[in-house]
Formats: C-alpha cells, structure tokens, sequence
C-alpha cells in the first residue's frame, strides 16, 4: 500500500496537523511519500521523515512568487499519482486543496475524517454529523483515496522512514496567487492545532473581562483562546478565534469554555474535544450536557482562581 500525506509549513517548520497525518499513515501501513510545496520545504523535510515518511517530494521552486493553490495542487496532484491513498490535514489549506486535487485526479473526496479503515475491500472513512450527535461511515475504492483529517484527533508520533528526499517541479504559470497575508498583531497559537482551547463566550460580560480567559490559556502554557460566534459578532474578538459552525472545528485534548451557554452551533466545532469543561453560572444551560466536568458559577470568580490552581500545579 502506497500512501502519500500532504505536510503543511511555514517558517517554524511542518504543521503538527500534518505531523498527526504522517503518524496516521504509519500506523496504517504500506509506504509513506509526504509532499512539501512552496519555498523551505526541504527544512521541514527532517520532521517528516522523523513521523514516518519514506520518501519525501519537495516541490521548494513552487510558489516562489507567491502562493498558489492552483500550483500547490498541480504538485500535490502529480505526486499523488499511482498512490492507494492521499491525506491531507483538515486546517483550512487542507480544505482549501483537497478539492481541487480530487477534481484532478477525477475521485471524490471525504472530508473532517477522524478514523480510517483499510481493508481488501477498499478505505473507510468514519467523520462525525449532527454536530457531532451522530457518526457517518462512508466507503470509497477510487484511487487514490482522498481524505481530510481533522486536527488534534490523531497522535503525532516519532516512528522514523528512510527520508530519502528528491526535488521535483511542476510547468505552467499559476492561475492566481496570494497577493498578501495579513499577520494578526499578536503572533498566538492556532486554535485547531493547540492540545488545549480556553473559549469565551458572552457570560464573560464584556470585552474589557477577556483578559481572565487570556490569562487562564497562558496559566497552561500550551492553550489557544477561543470565543464563542456572539462574542465575534460583537466585535470583542477577531473571527480567527471563533470555535463554531461558522467558524473552527477543534478537537483538542482539553476545551475549557468559559460563559458558553452551549448553543448546537457552537457545540458543532468543539463536540469531538476529549475532554470538556464548562464553567456557567447557569445549571441548565445546554452545555453542560456534552461536558465531562461542570462548575456551576461566575465565571469572573472561578476563573482567576482556577488560573492560580493551574500555575500551581504546573509549579510556574
């Protein structure tokens, strides 16, 4: 079996999404290509390999004058060429390309998965609906098989390939690039890539109480801020931060979610977290029954005193 993963980068080097996709590869088998695009990918190739990949394509000269997904999915379209399998994250460059490399390739696509299959009879691709309240199967035999996989389900595990790695190309100009990316002012971690999401919703009162989410995602040291789709349309934060289902699916290890009444809109981006808390003053909000723990009270007290506890248990 030949499986070929799609790695994310950027100057800090391969996204740990894909990272989770090259582990999964590896645990189900066969032989692993990853693809990088765009200039650096040959520094994040060392990561790739350390994750399993055996053989890595670095398309380093494609969108060199800028990105191009059009480009990005000529490259992806050409490696993944003769492969059983192709993975890729579900981040928003993930959602972005697989599309269009399966209308290349002329196969479908299954999107958000967060368990495969491989058996004789072809792949299975198990992906939560409903916001989450149900799990659809689906099945699929054209090749390759295409799939996204959502962040933060699947383990990132070091299991070292060959890394053999070879430059490749692409021709044709690109269609459309990226004219500029607008960085936001303050560099913060992803909420689909951090292992714990402290989100706020509007119970937080105001935007001038948003510092006591701030500070109980810095007491953990490895947590992203979230908010809930009220708290962004109100202007208090950037859409970037907003967990939802017009906003970010994520599925970390711990979601904390401070003054969230639970809305299934809400519940739809952060339902398939492992392990949730709630913190509302309100017992009978809808949040509490997806939560795995429970703290019925102001979140403008429980907050400072749960980011104290959380320092202290860290000894930070």
């Amino acid at each position: 079996m030949n499986i070929t993963v799609y790695v994310e980068h950027d100057a800090s080097g391969a996204k740990r999404a894909s990272l989770e996709a090259l582990s999964e590869a590896r645990r189900l088998g066969g032989s692993i290509t990853a693809v990088l695009v765009g200039p650096g990918g040959s520094d994040a190739a060392p990561a790739a390999a350390a994750h399993g990949a055996d053989a890595i394509a670095c398309y380093d000269d494609v969108c060199a004058d800028g990105w191009s997904t059009d480009l990005a999915s000529r490259a992806v379209a050409q490696a993944a060429e003769g492969a059983d399998a192709l993975l890729l994250s579900a981040t928003s460059g993930g959602r972005d390309l697989a599309p269009r490399v399966a209308a290349r390739l002329g196969v479908p696509m299954f999107s958000d998965v967060t368990r495969l299959e491989a058996g004789d009879d072809g792949w299975k691709a198990h992906r939560p609906v409903y916001a989450g309240k149900a799990s659809l199967s689906v099945s699929g035999s054209g090749s390759p098989f295409i799939a996204t996989l959502r962040p933060n389900v699947f383990a990132a595990e070091e299991n070292a390939g060959a890394g053999t790695v070879e430059a490749r190309t692409v021709d044709g100009a690109a269609l459309a690039t990226v004219a500029d990316v607008k960085e936001p002012g303050e560099r913060t971690l992803d909420v689909t890539e951090a292992p714990i999401v402290v989100s706020g919703g509007r119970g937080m009162g105001g935007p001038e109480n948003w510092g006591l989410v701030l500070d109980l995602a810095e007491a953990f040291g490895n947590a992203a801020h979230g908010a809930s789709r009220a708290v962004v349309d109100a202007g208090w934060r950037d859409h970037s931060e907003q967990v939802g289902q017009t906003g970010k699916t994520v599925a970390p290890t711990l979601y904390v979610a401070c003054g969230i009444s639970g809305a299934i809109q809400h519940l739809a981006g952060m339902r398939t977290s492992k392990h949730i808390v709630a913190i509302n003053s309100d017992a009978e909000a809808p949040i509490f029954k997806v939560a795995d723990y429970g703290i019925v009270g102001d979140v403008h007290e429980v907050l400072p005193v749960l980011a104290e506890a959380v320092r202290a248990a860290r000894g930070a």
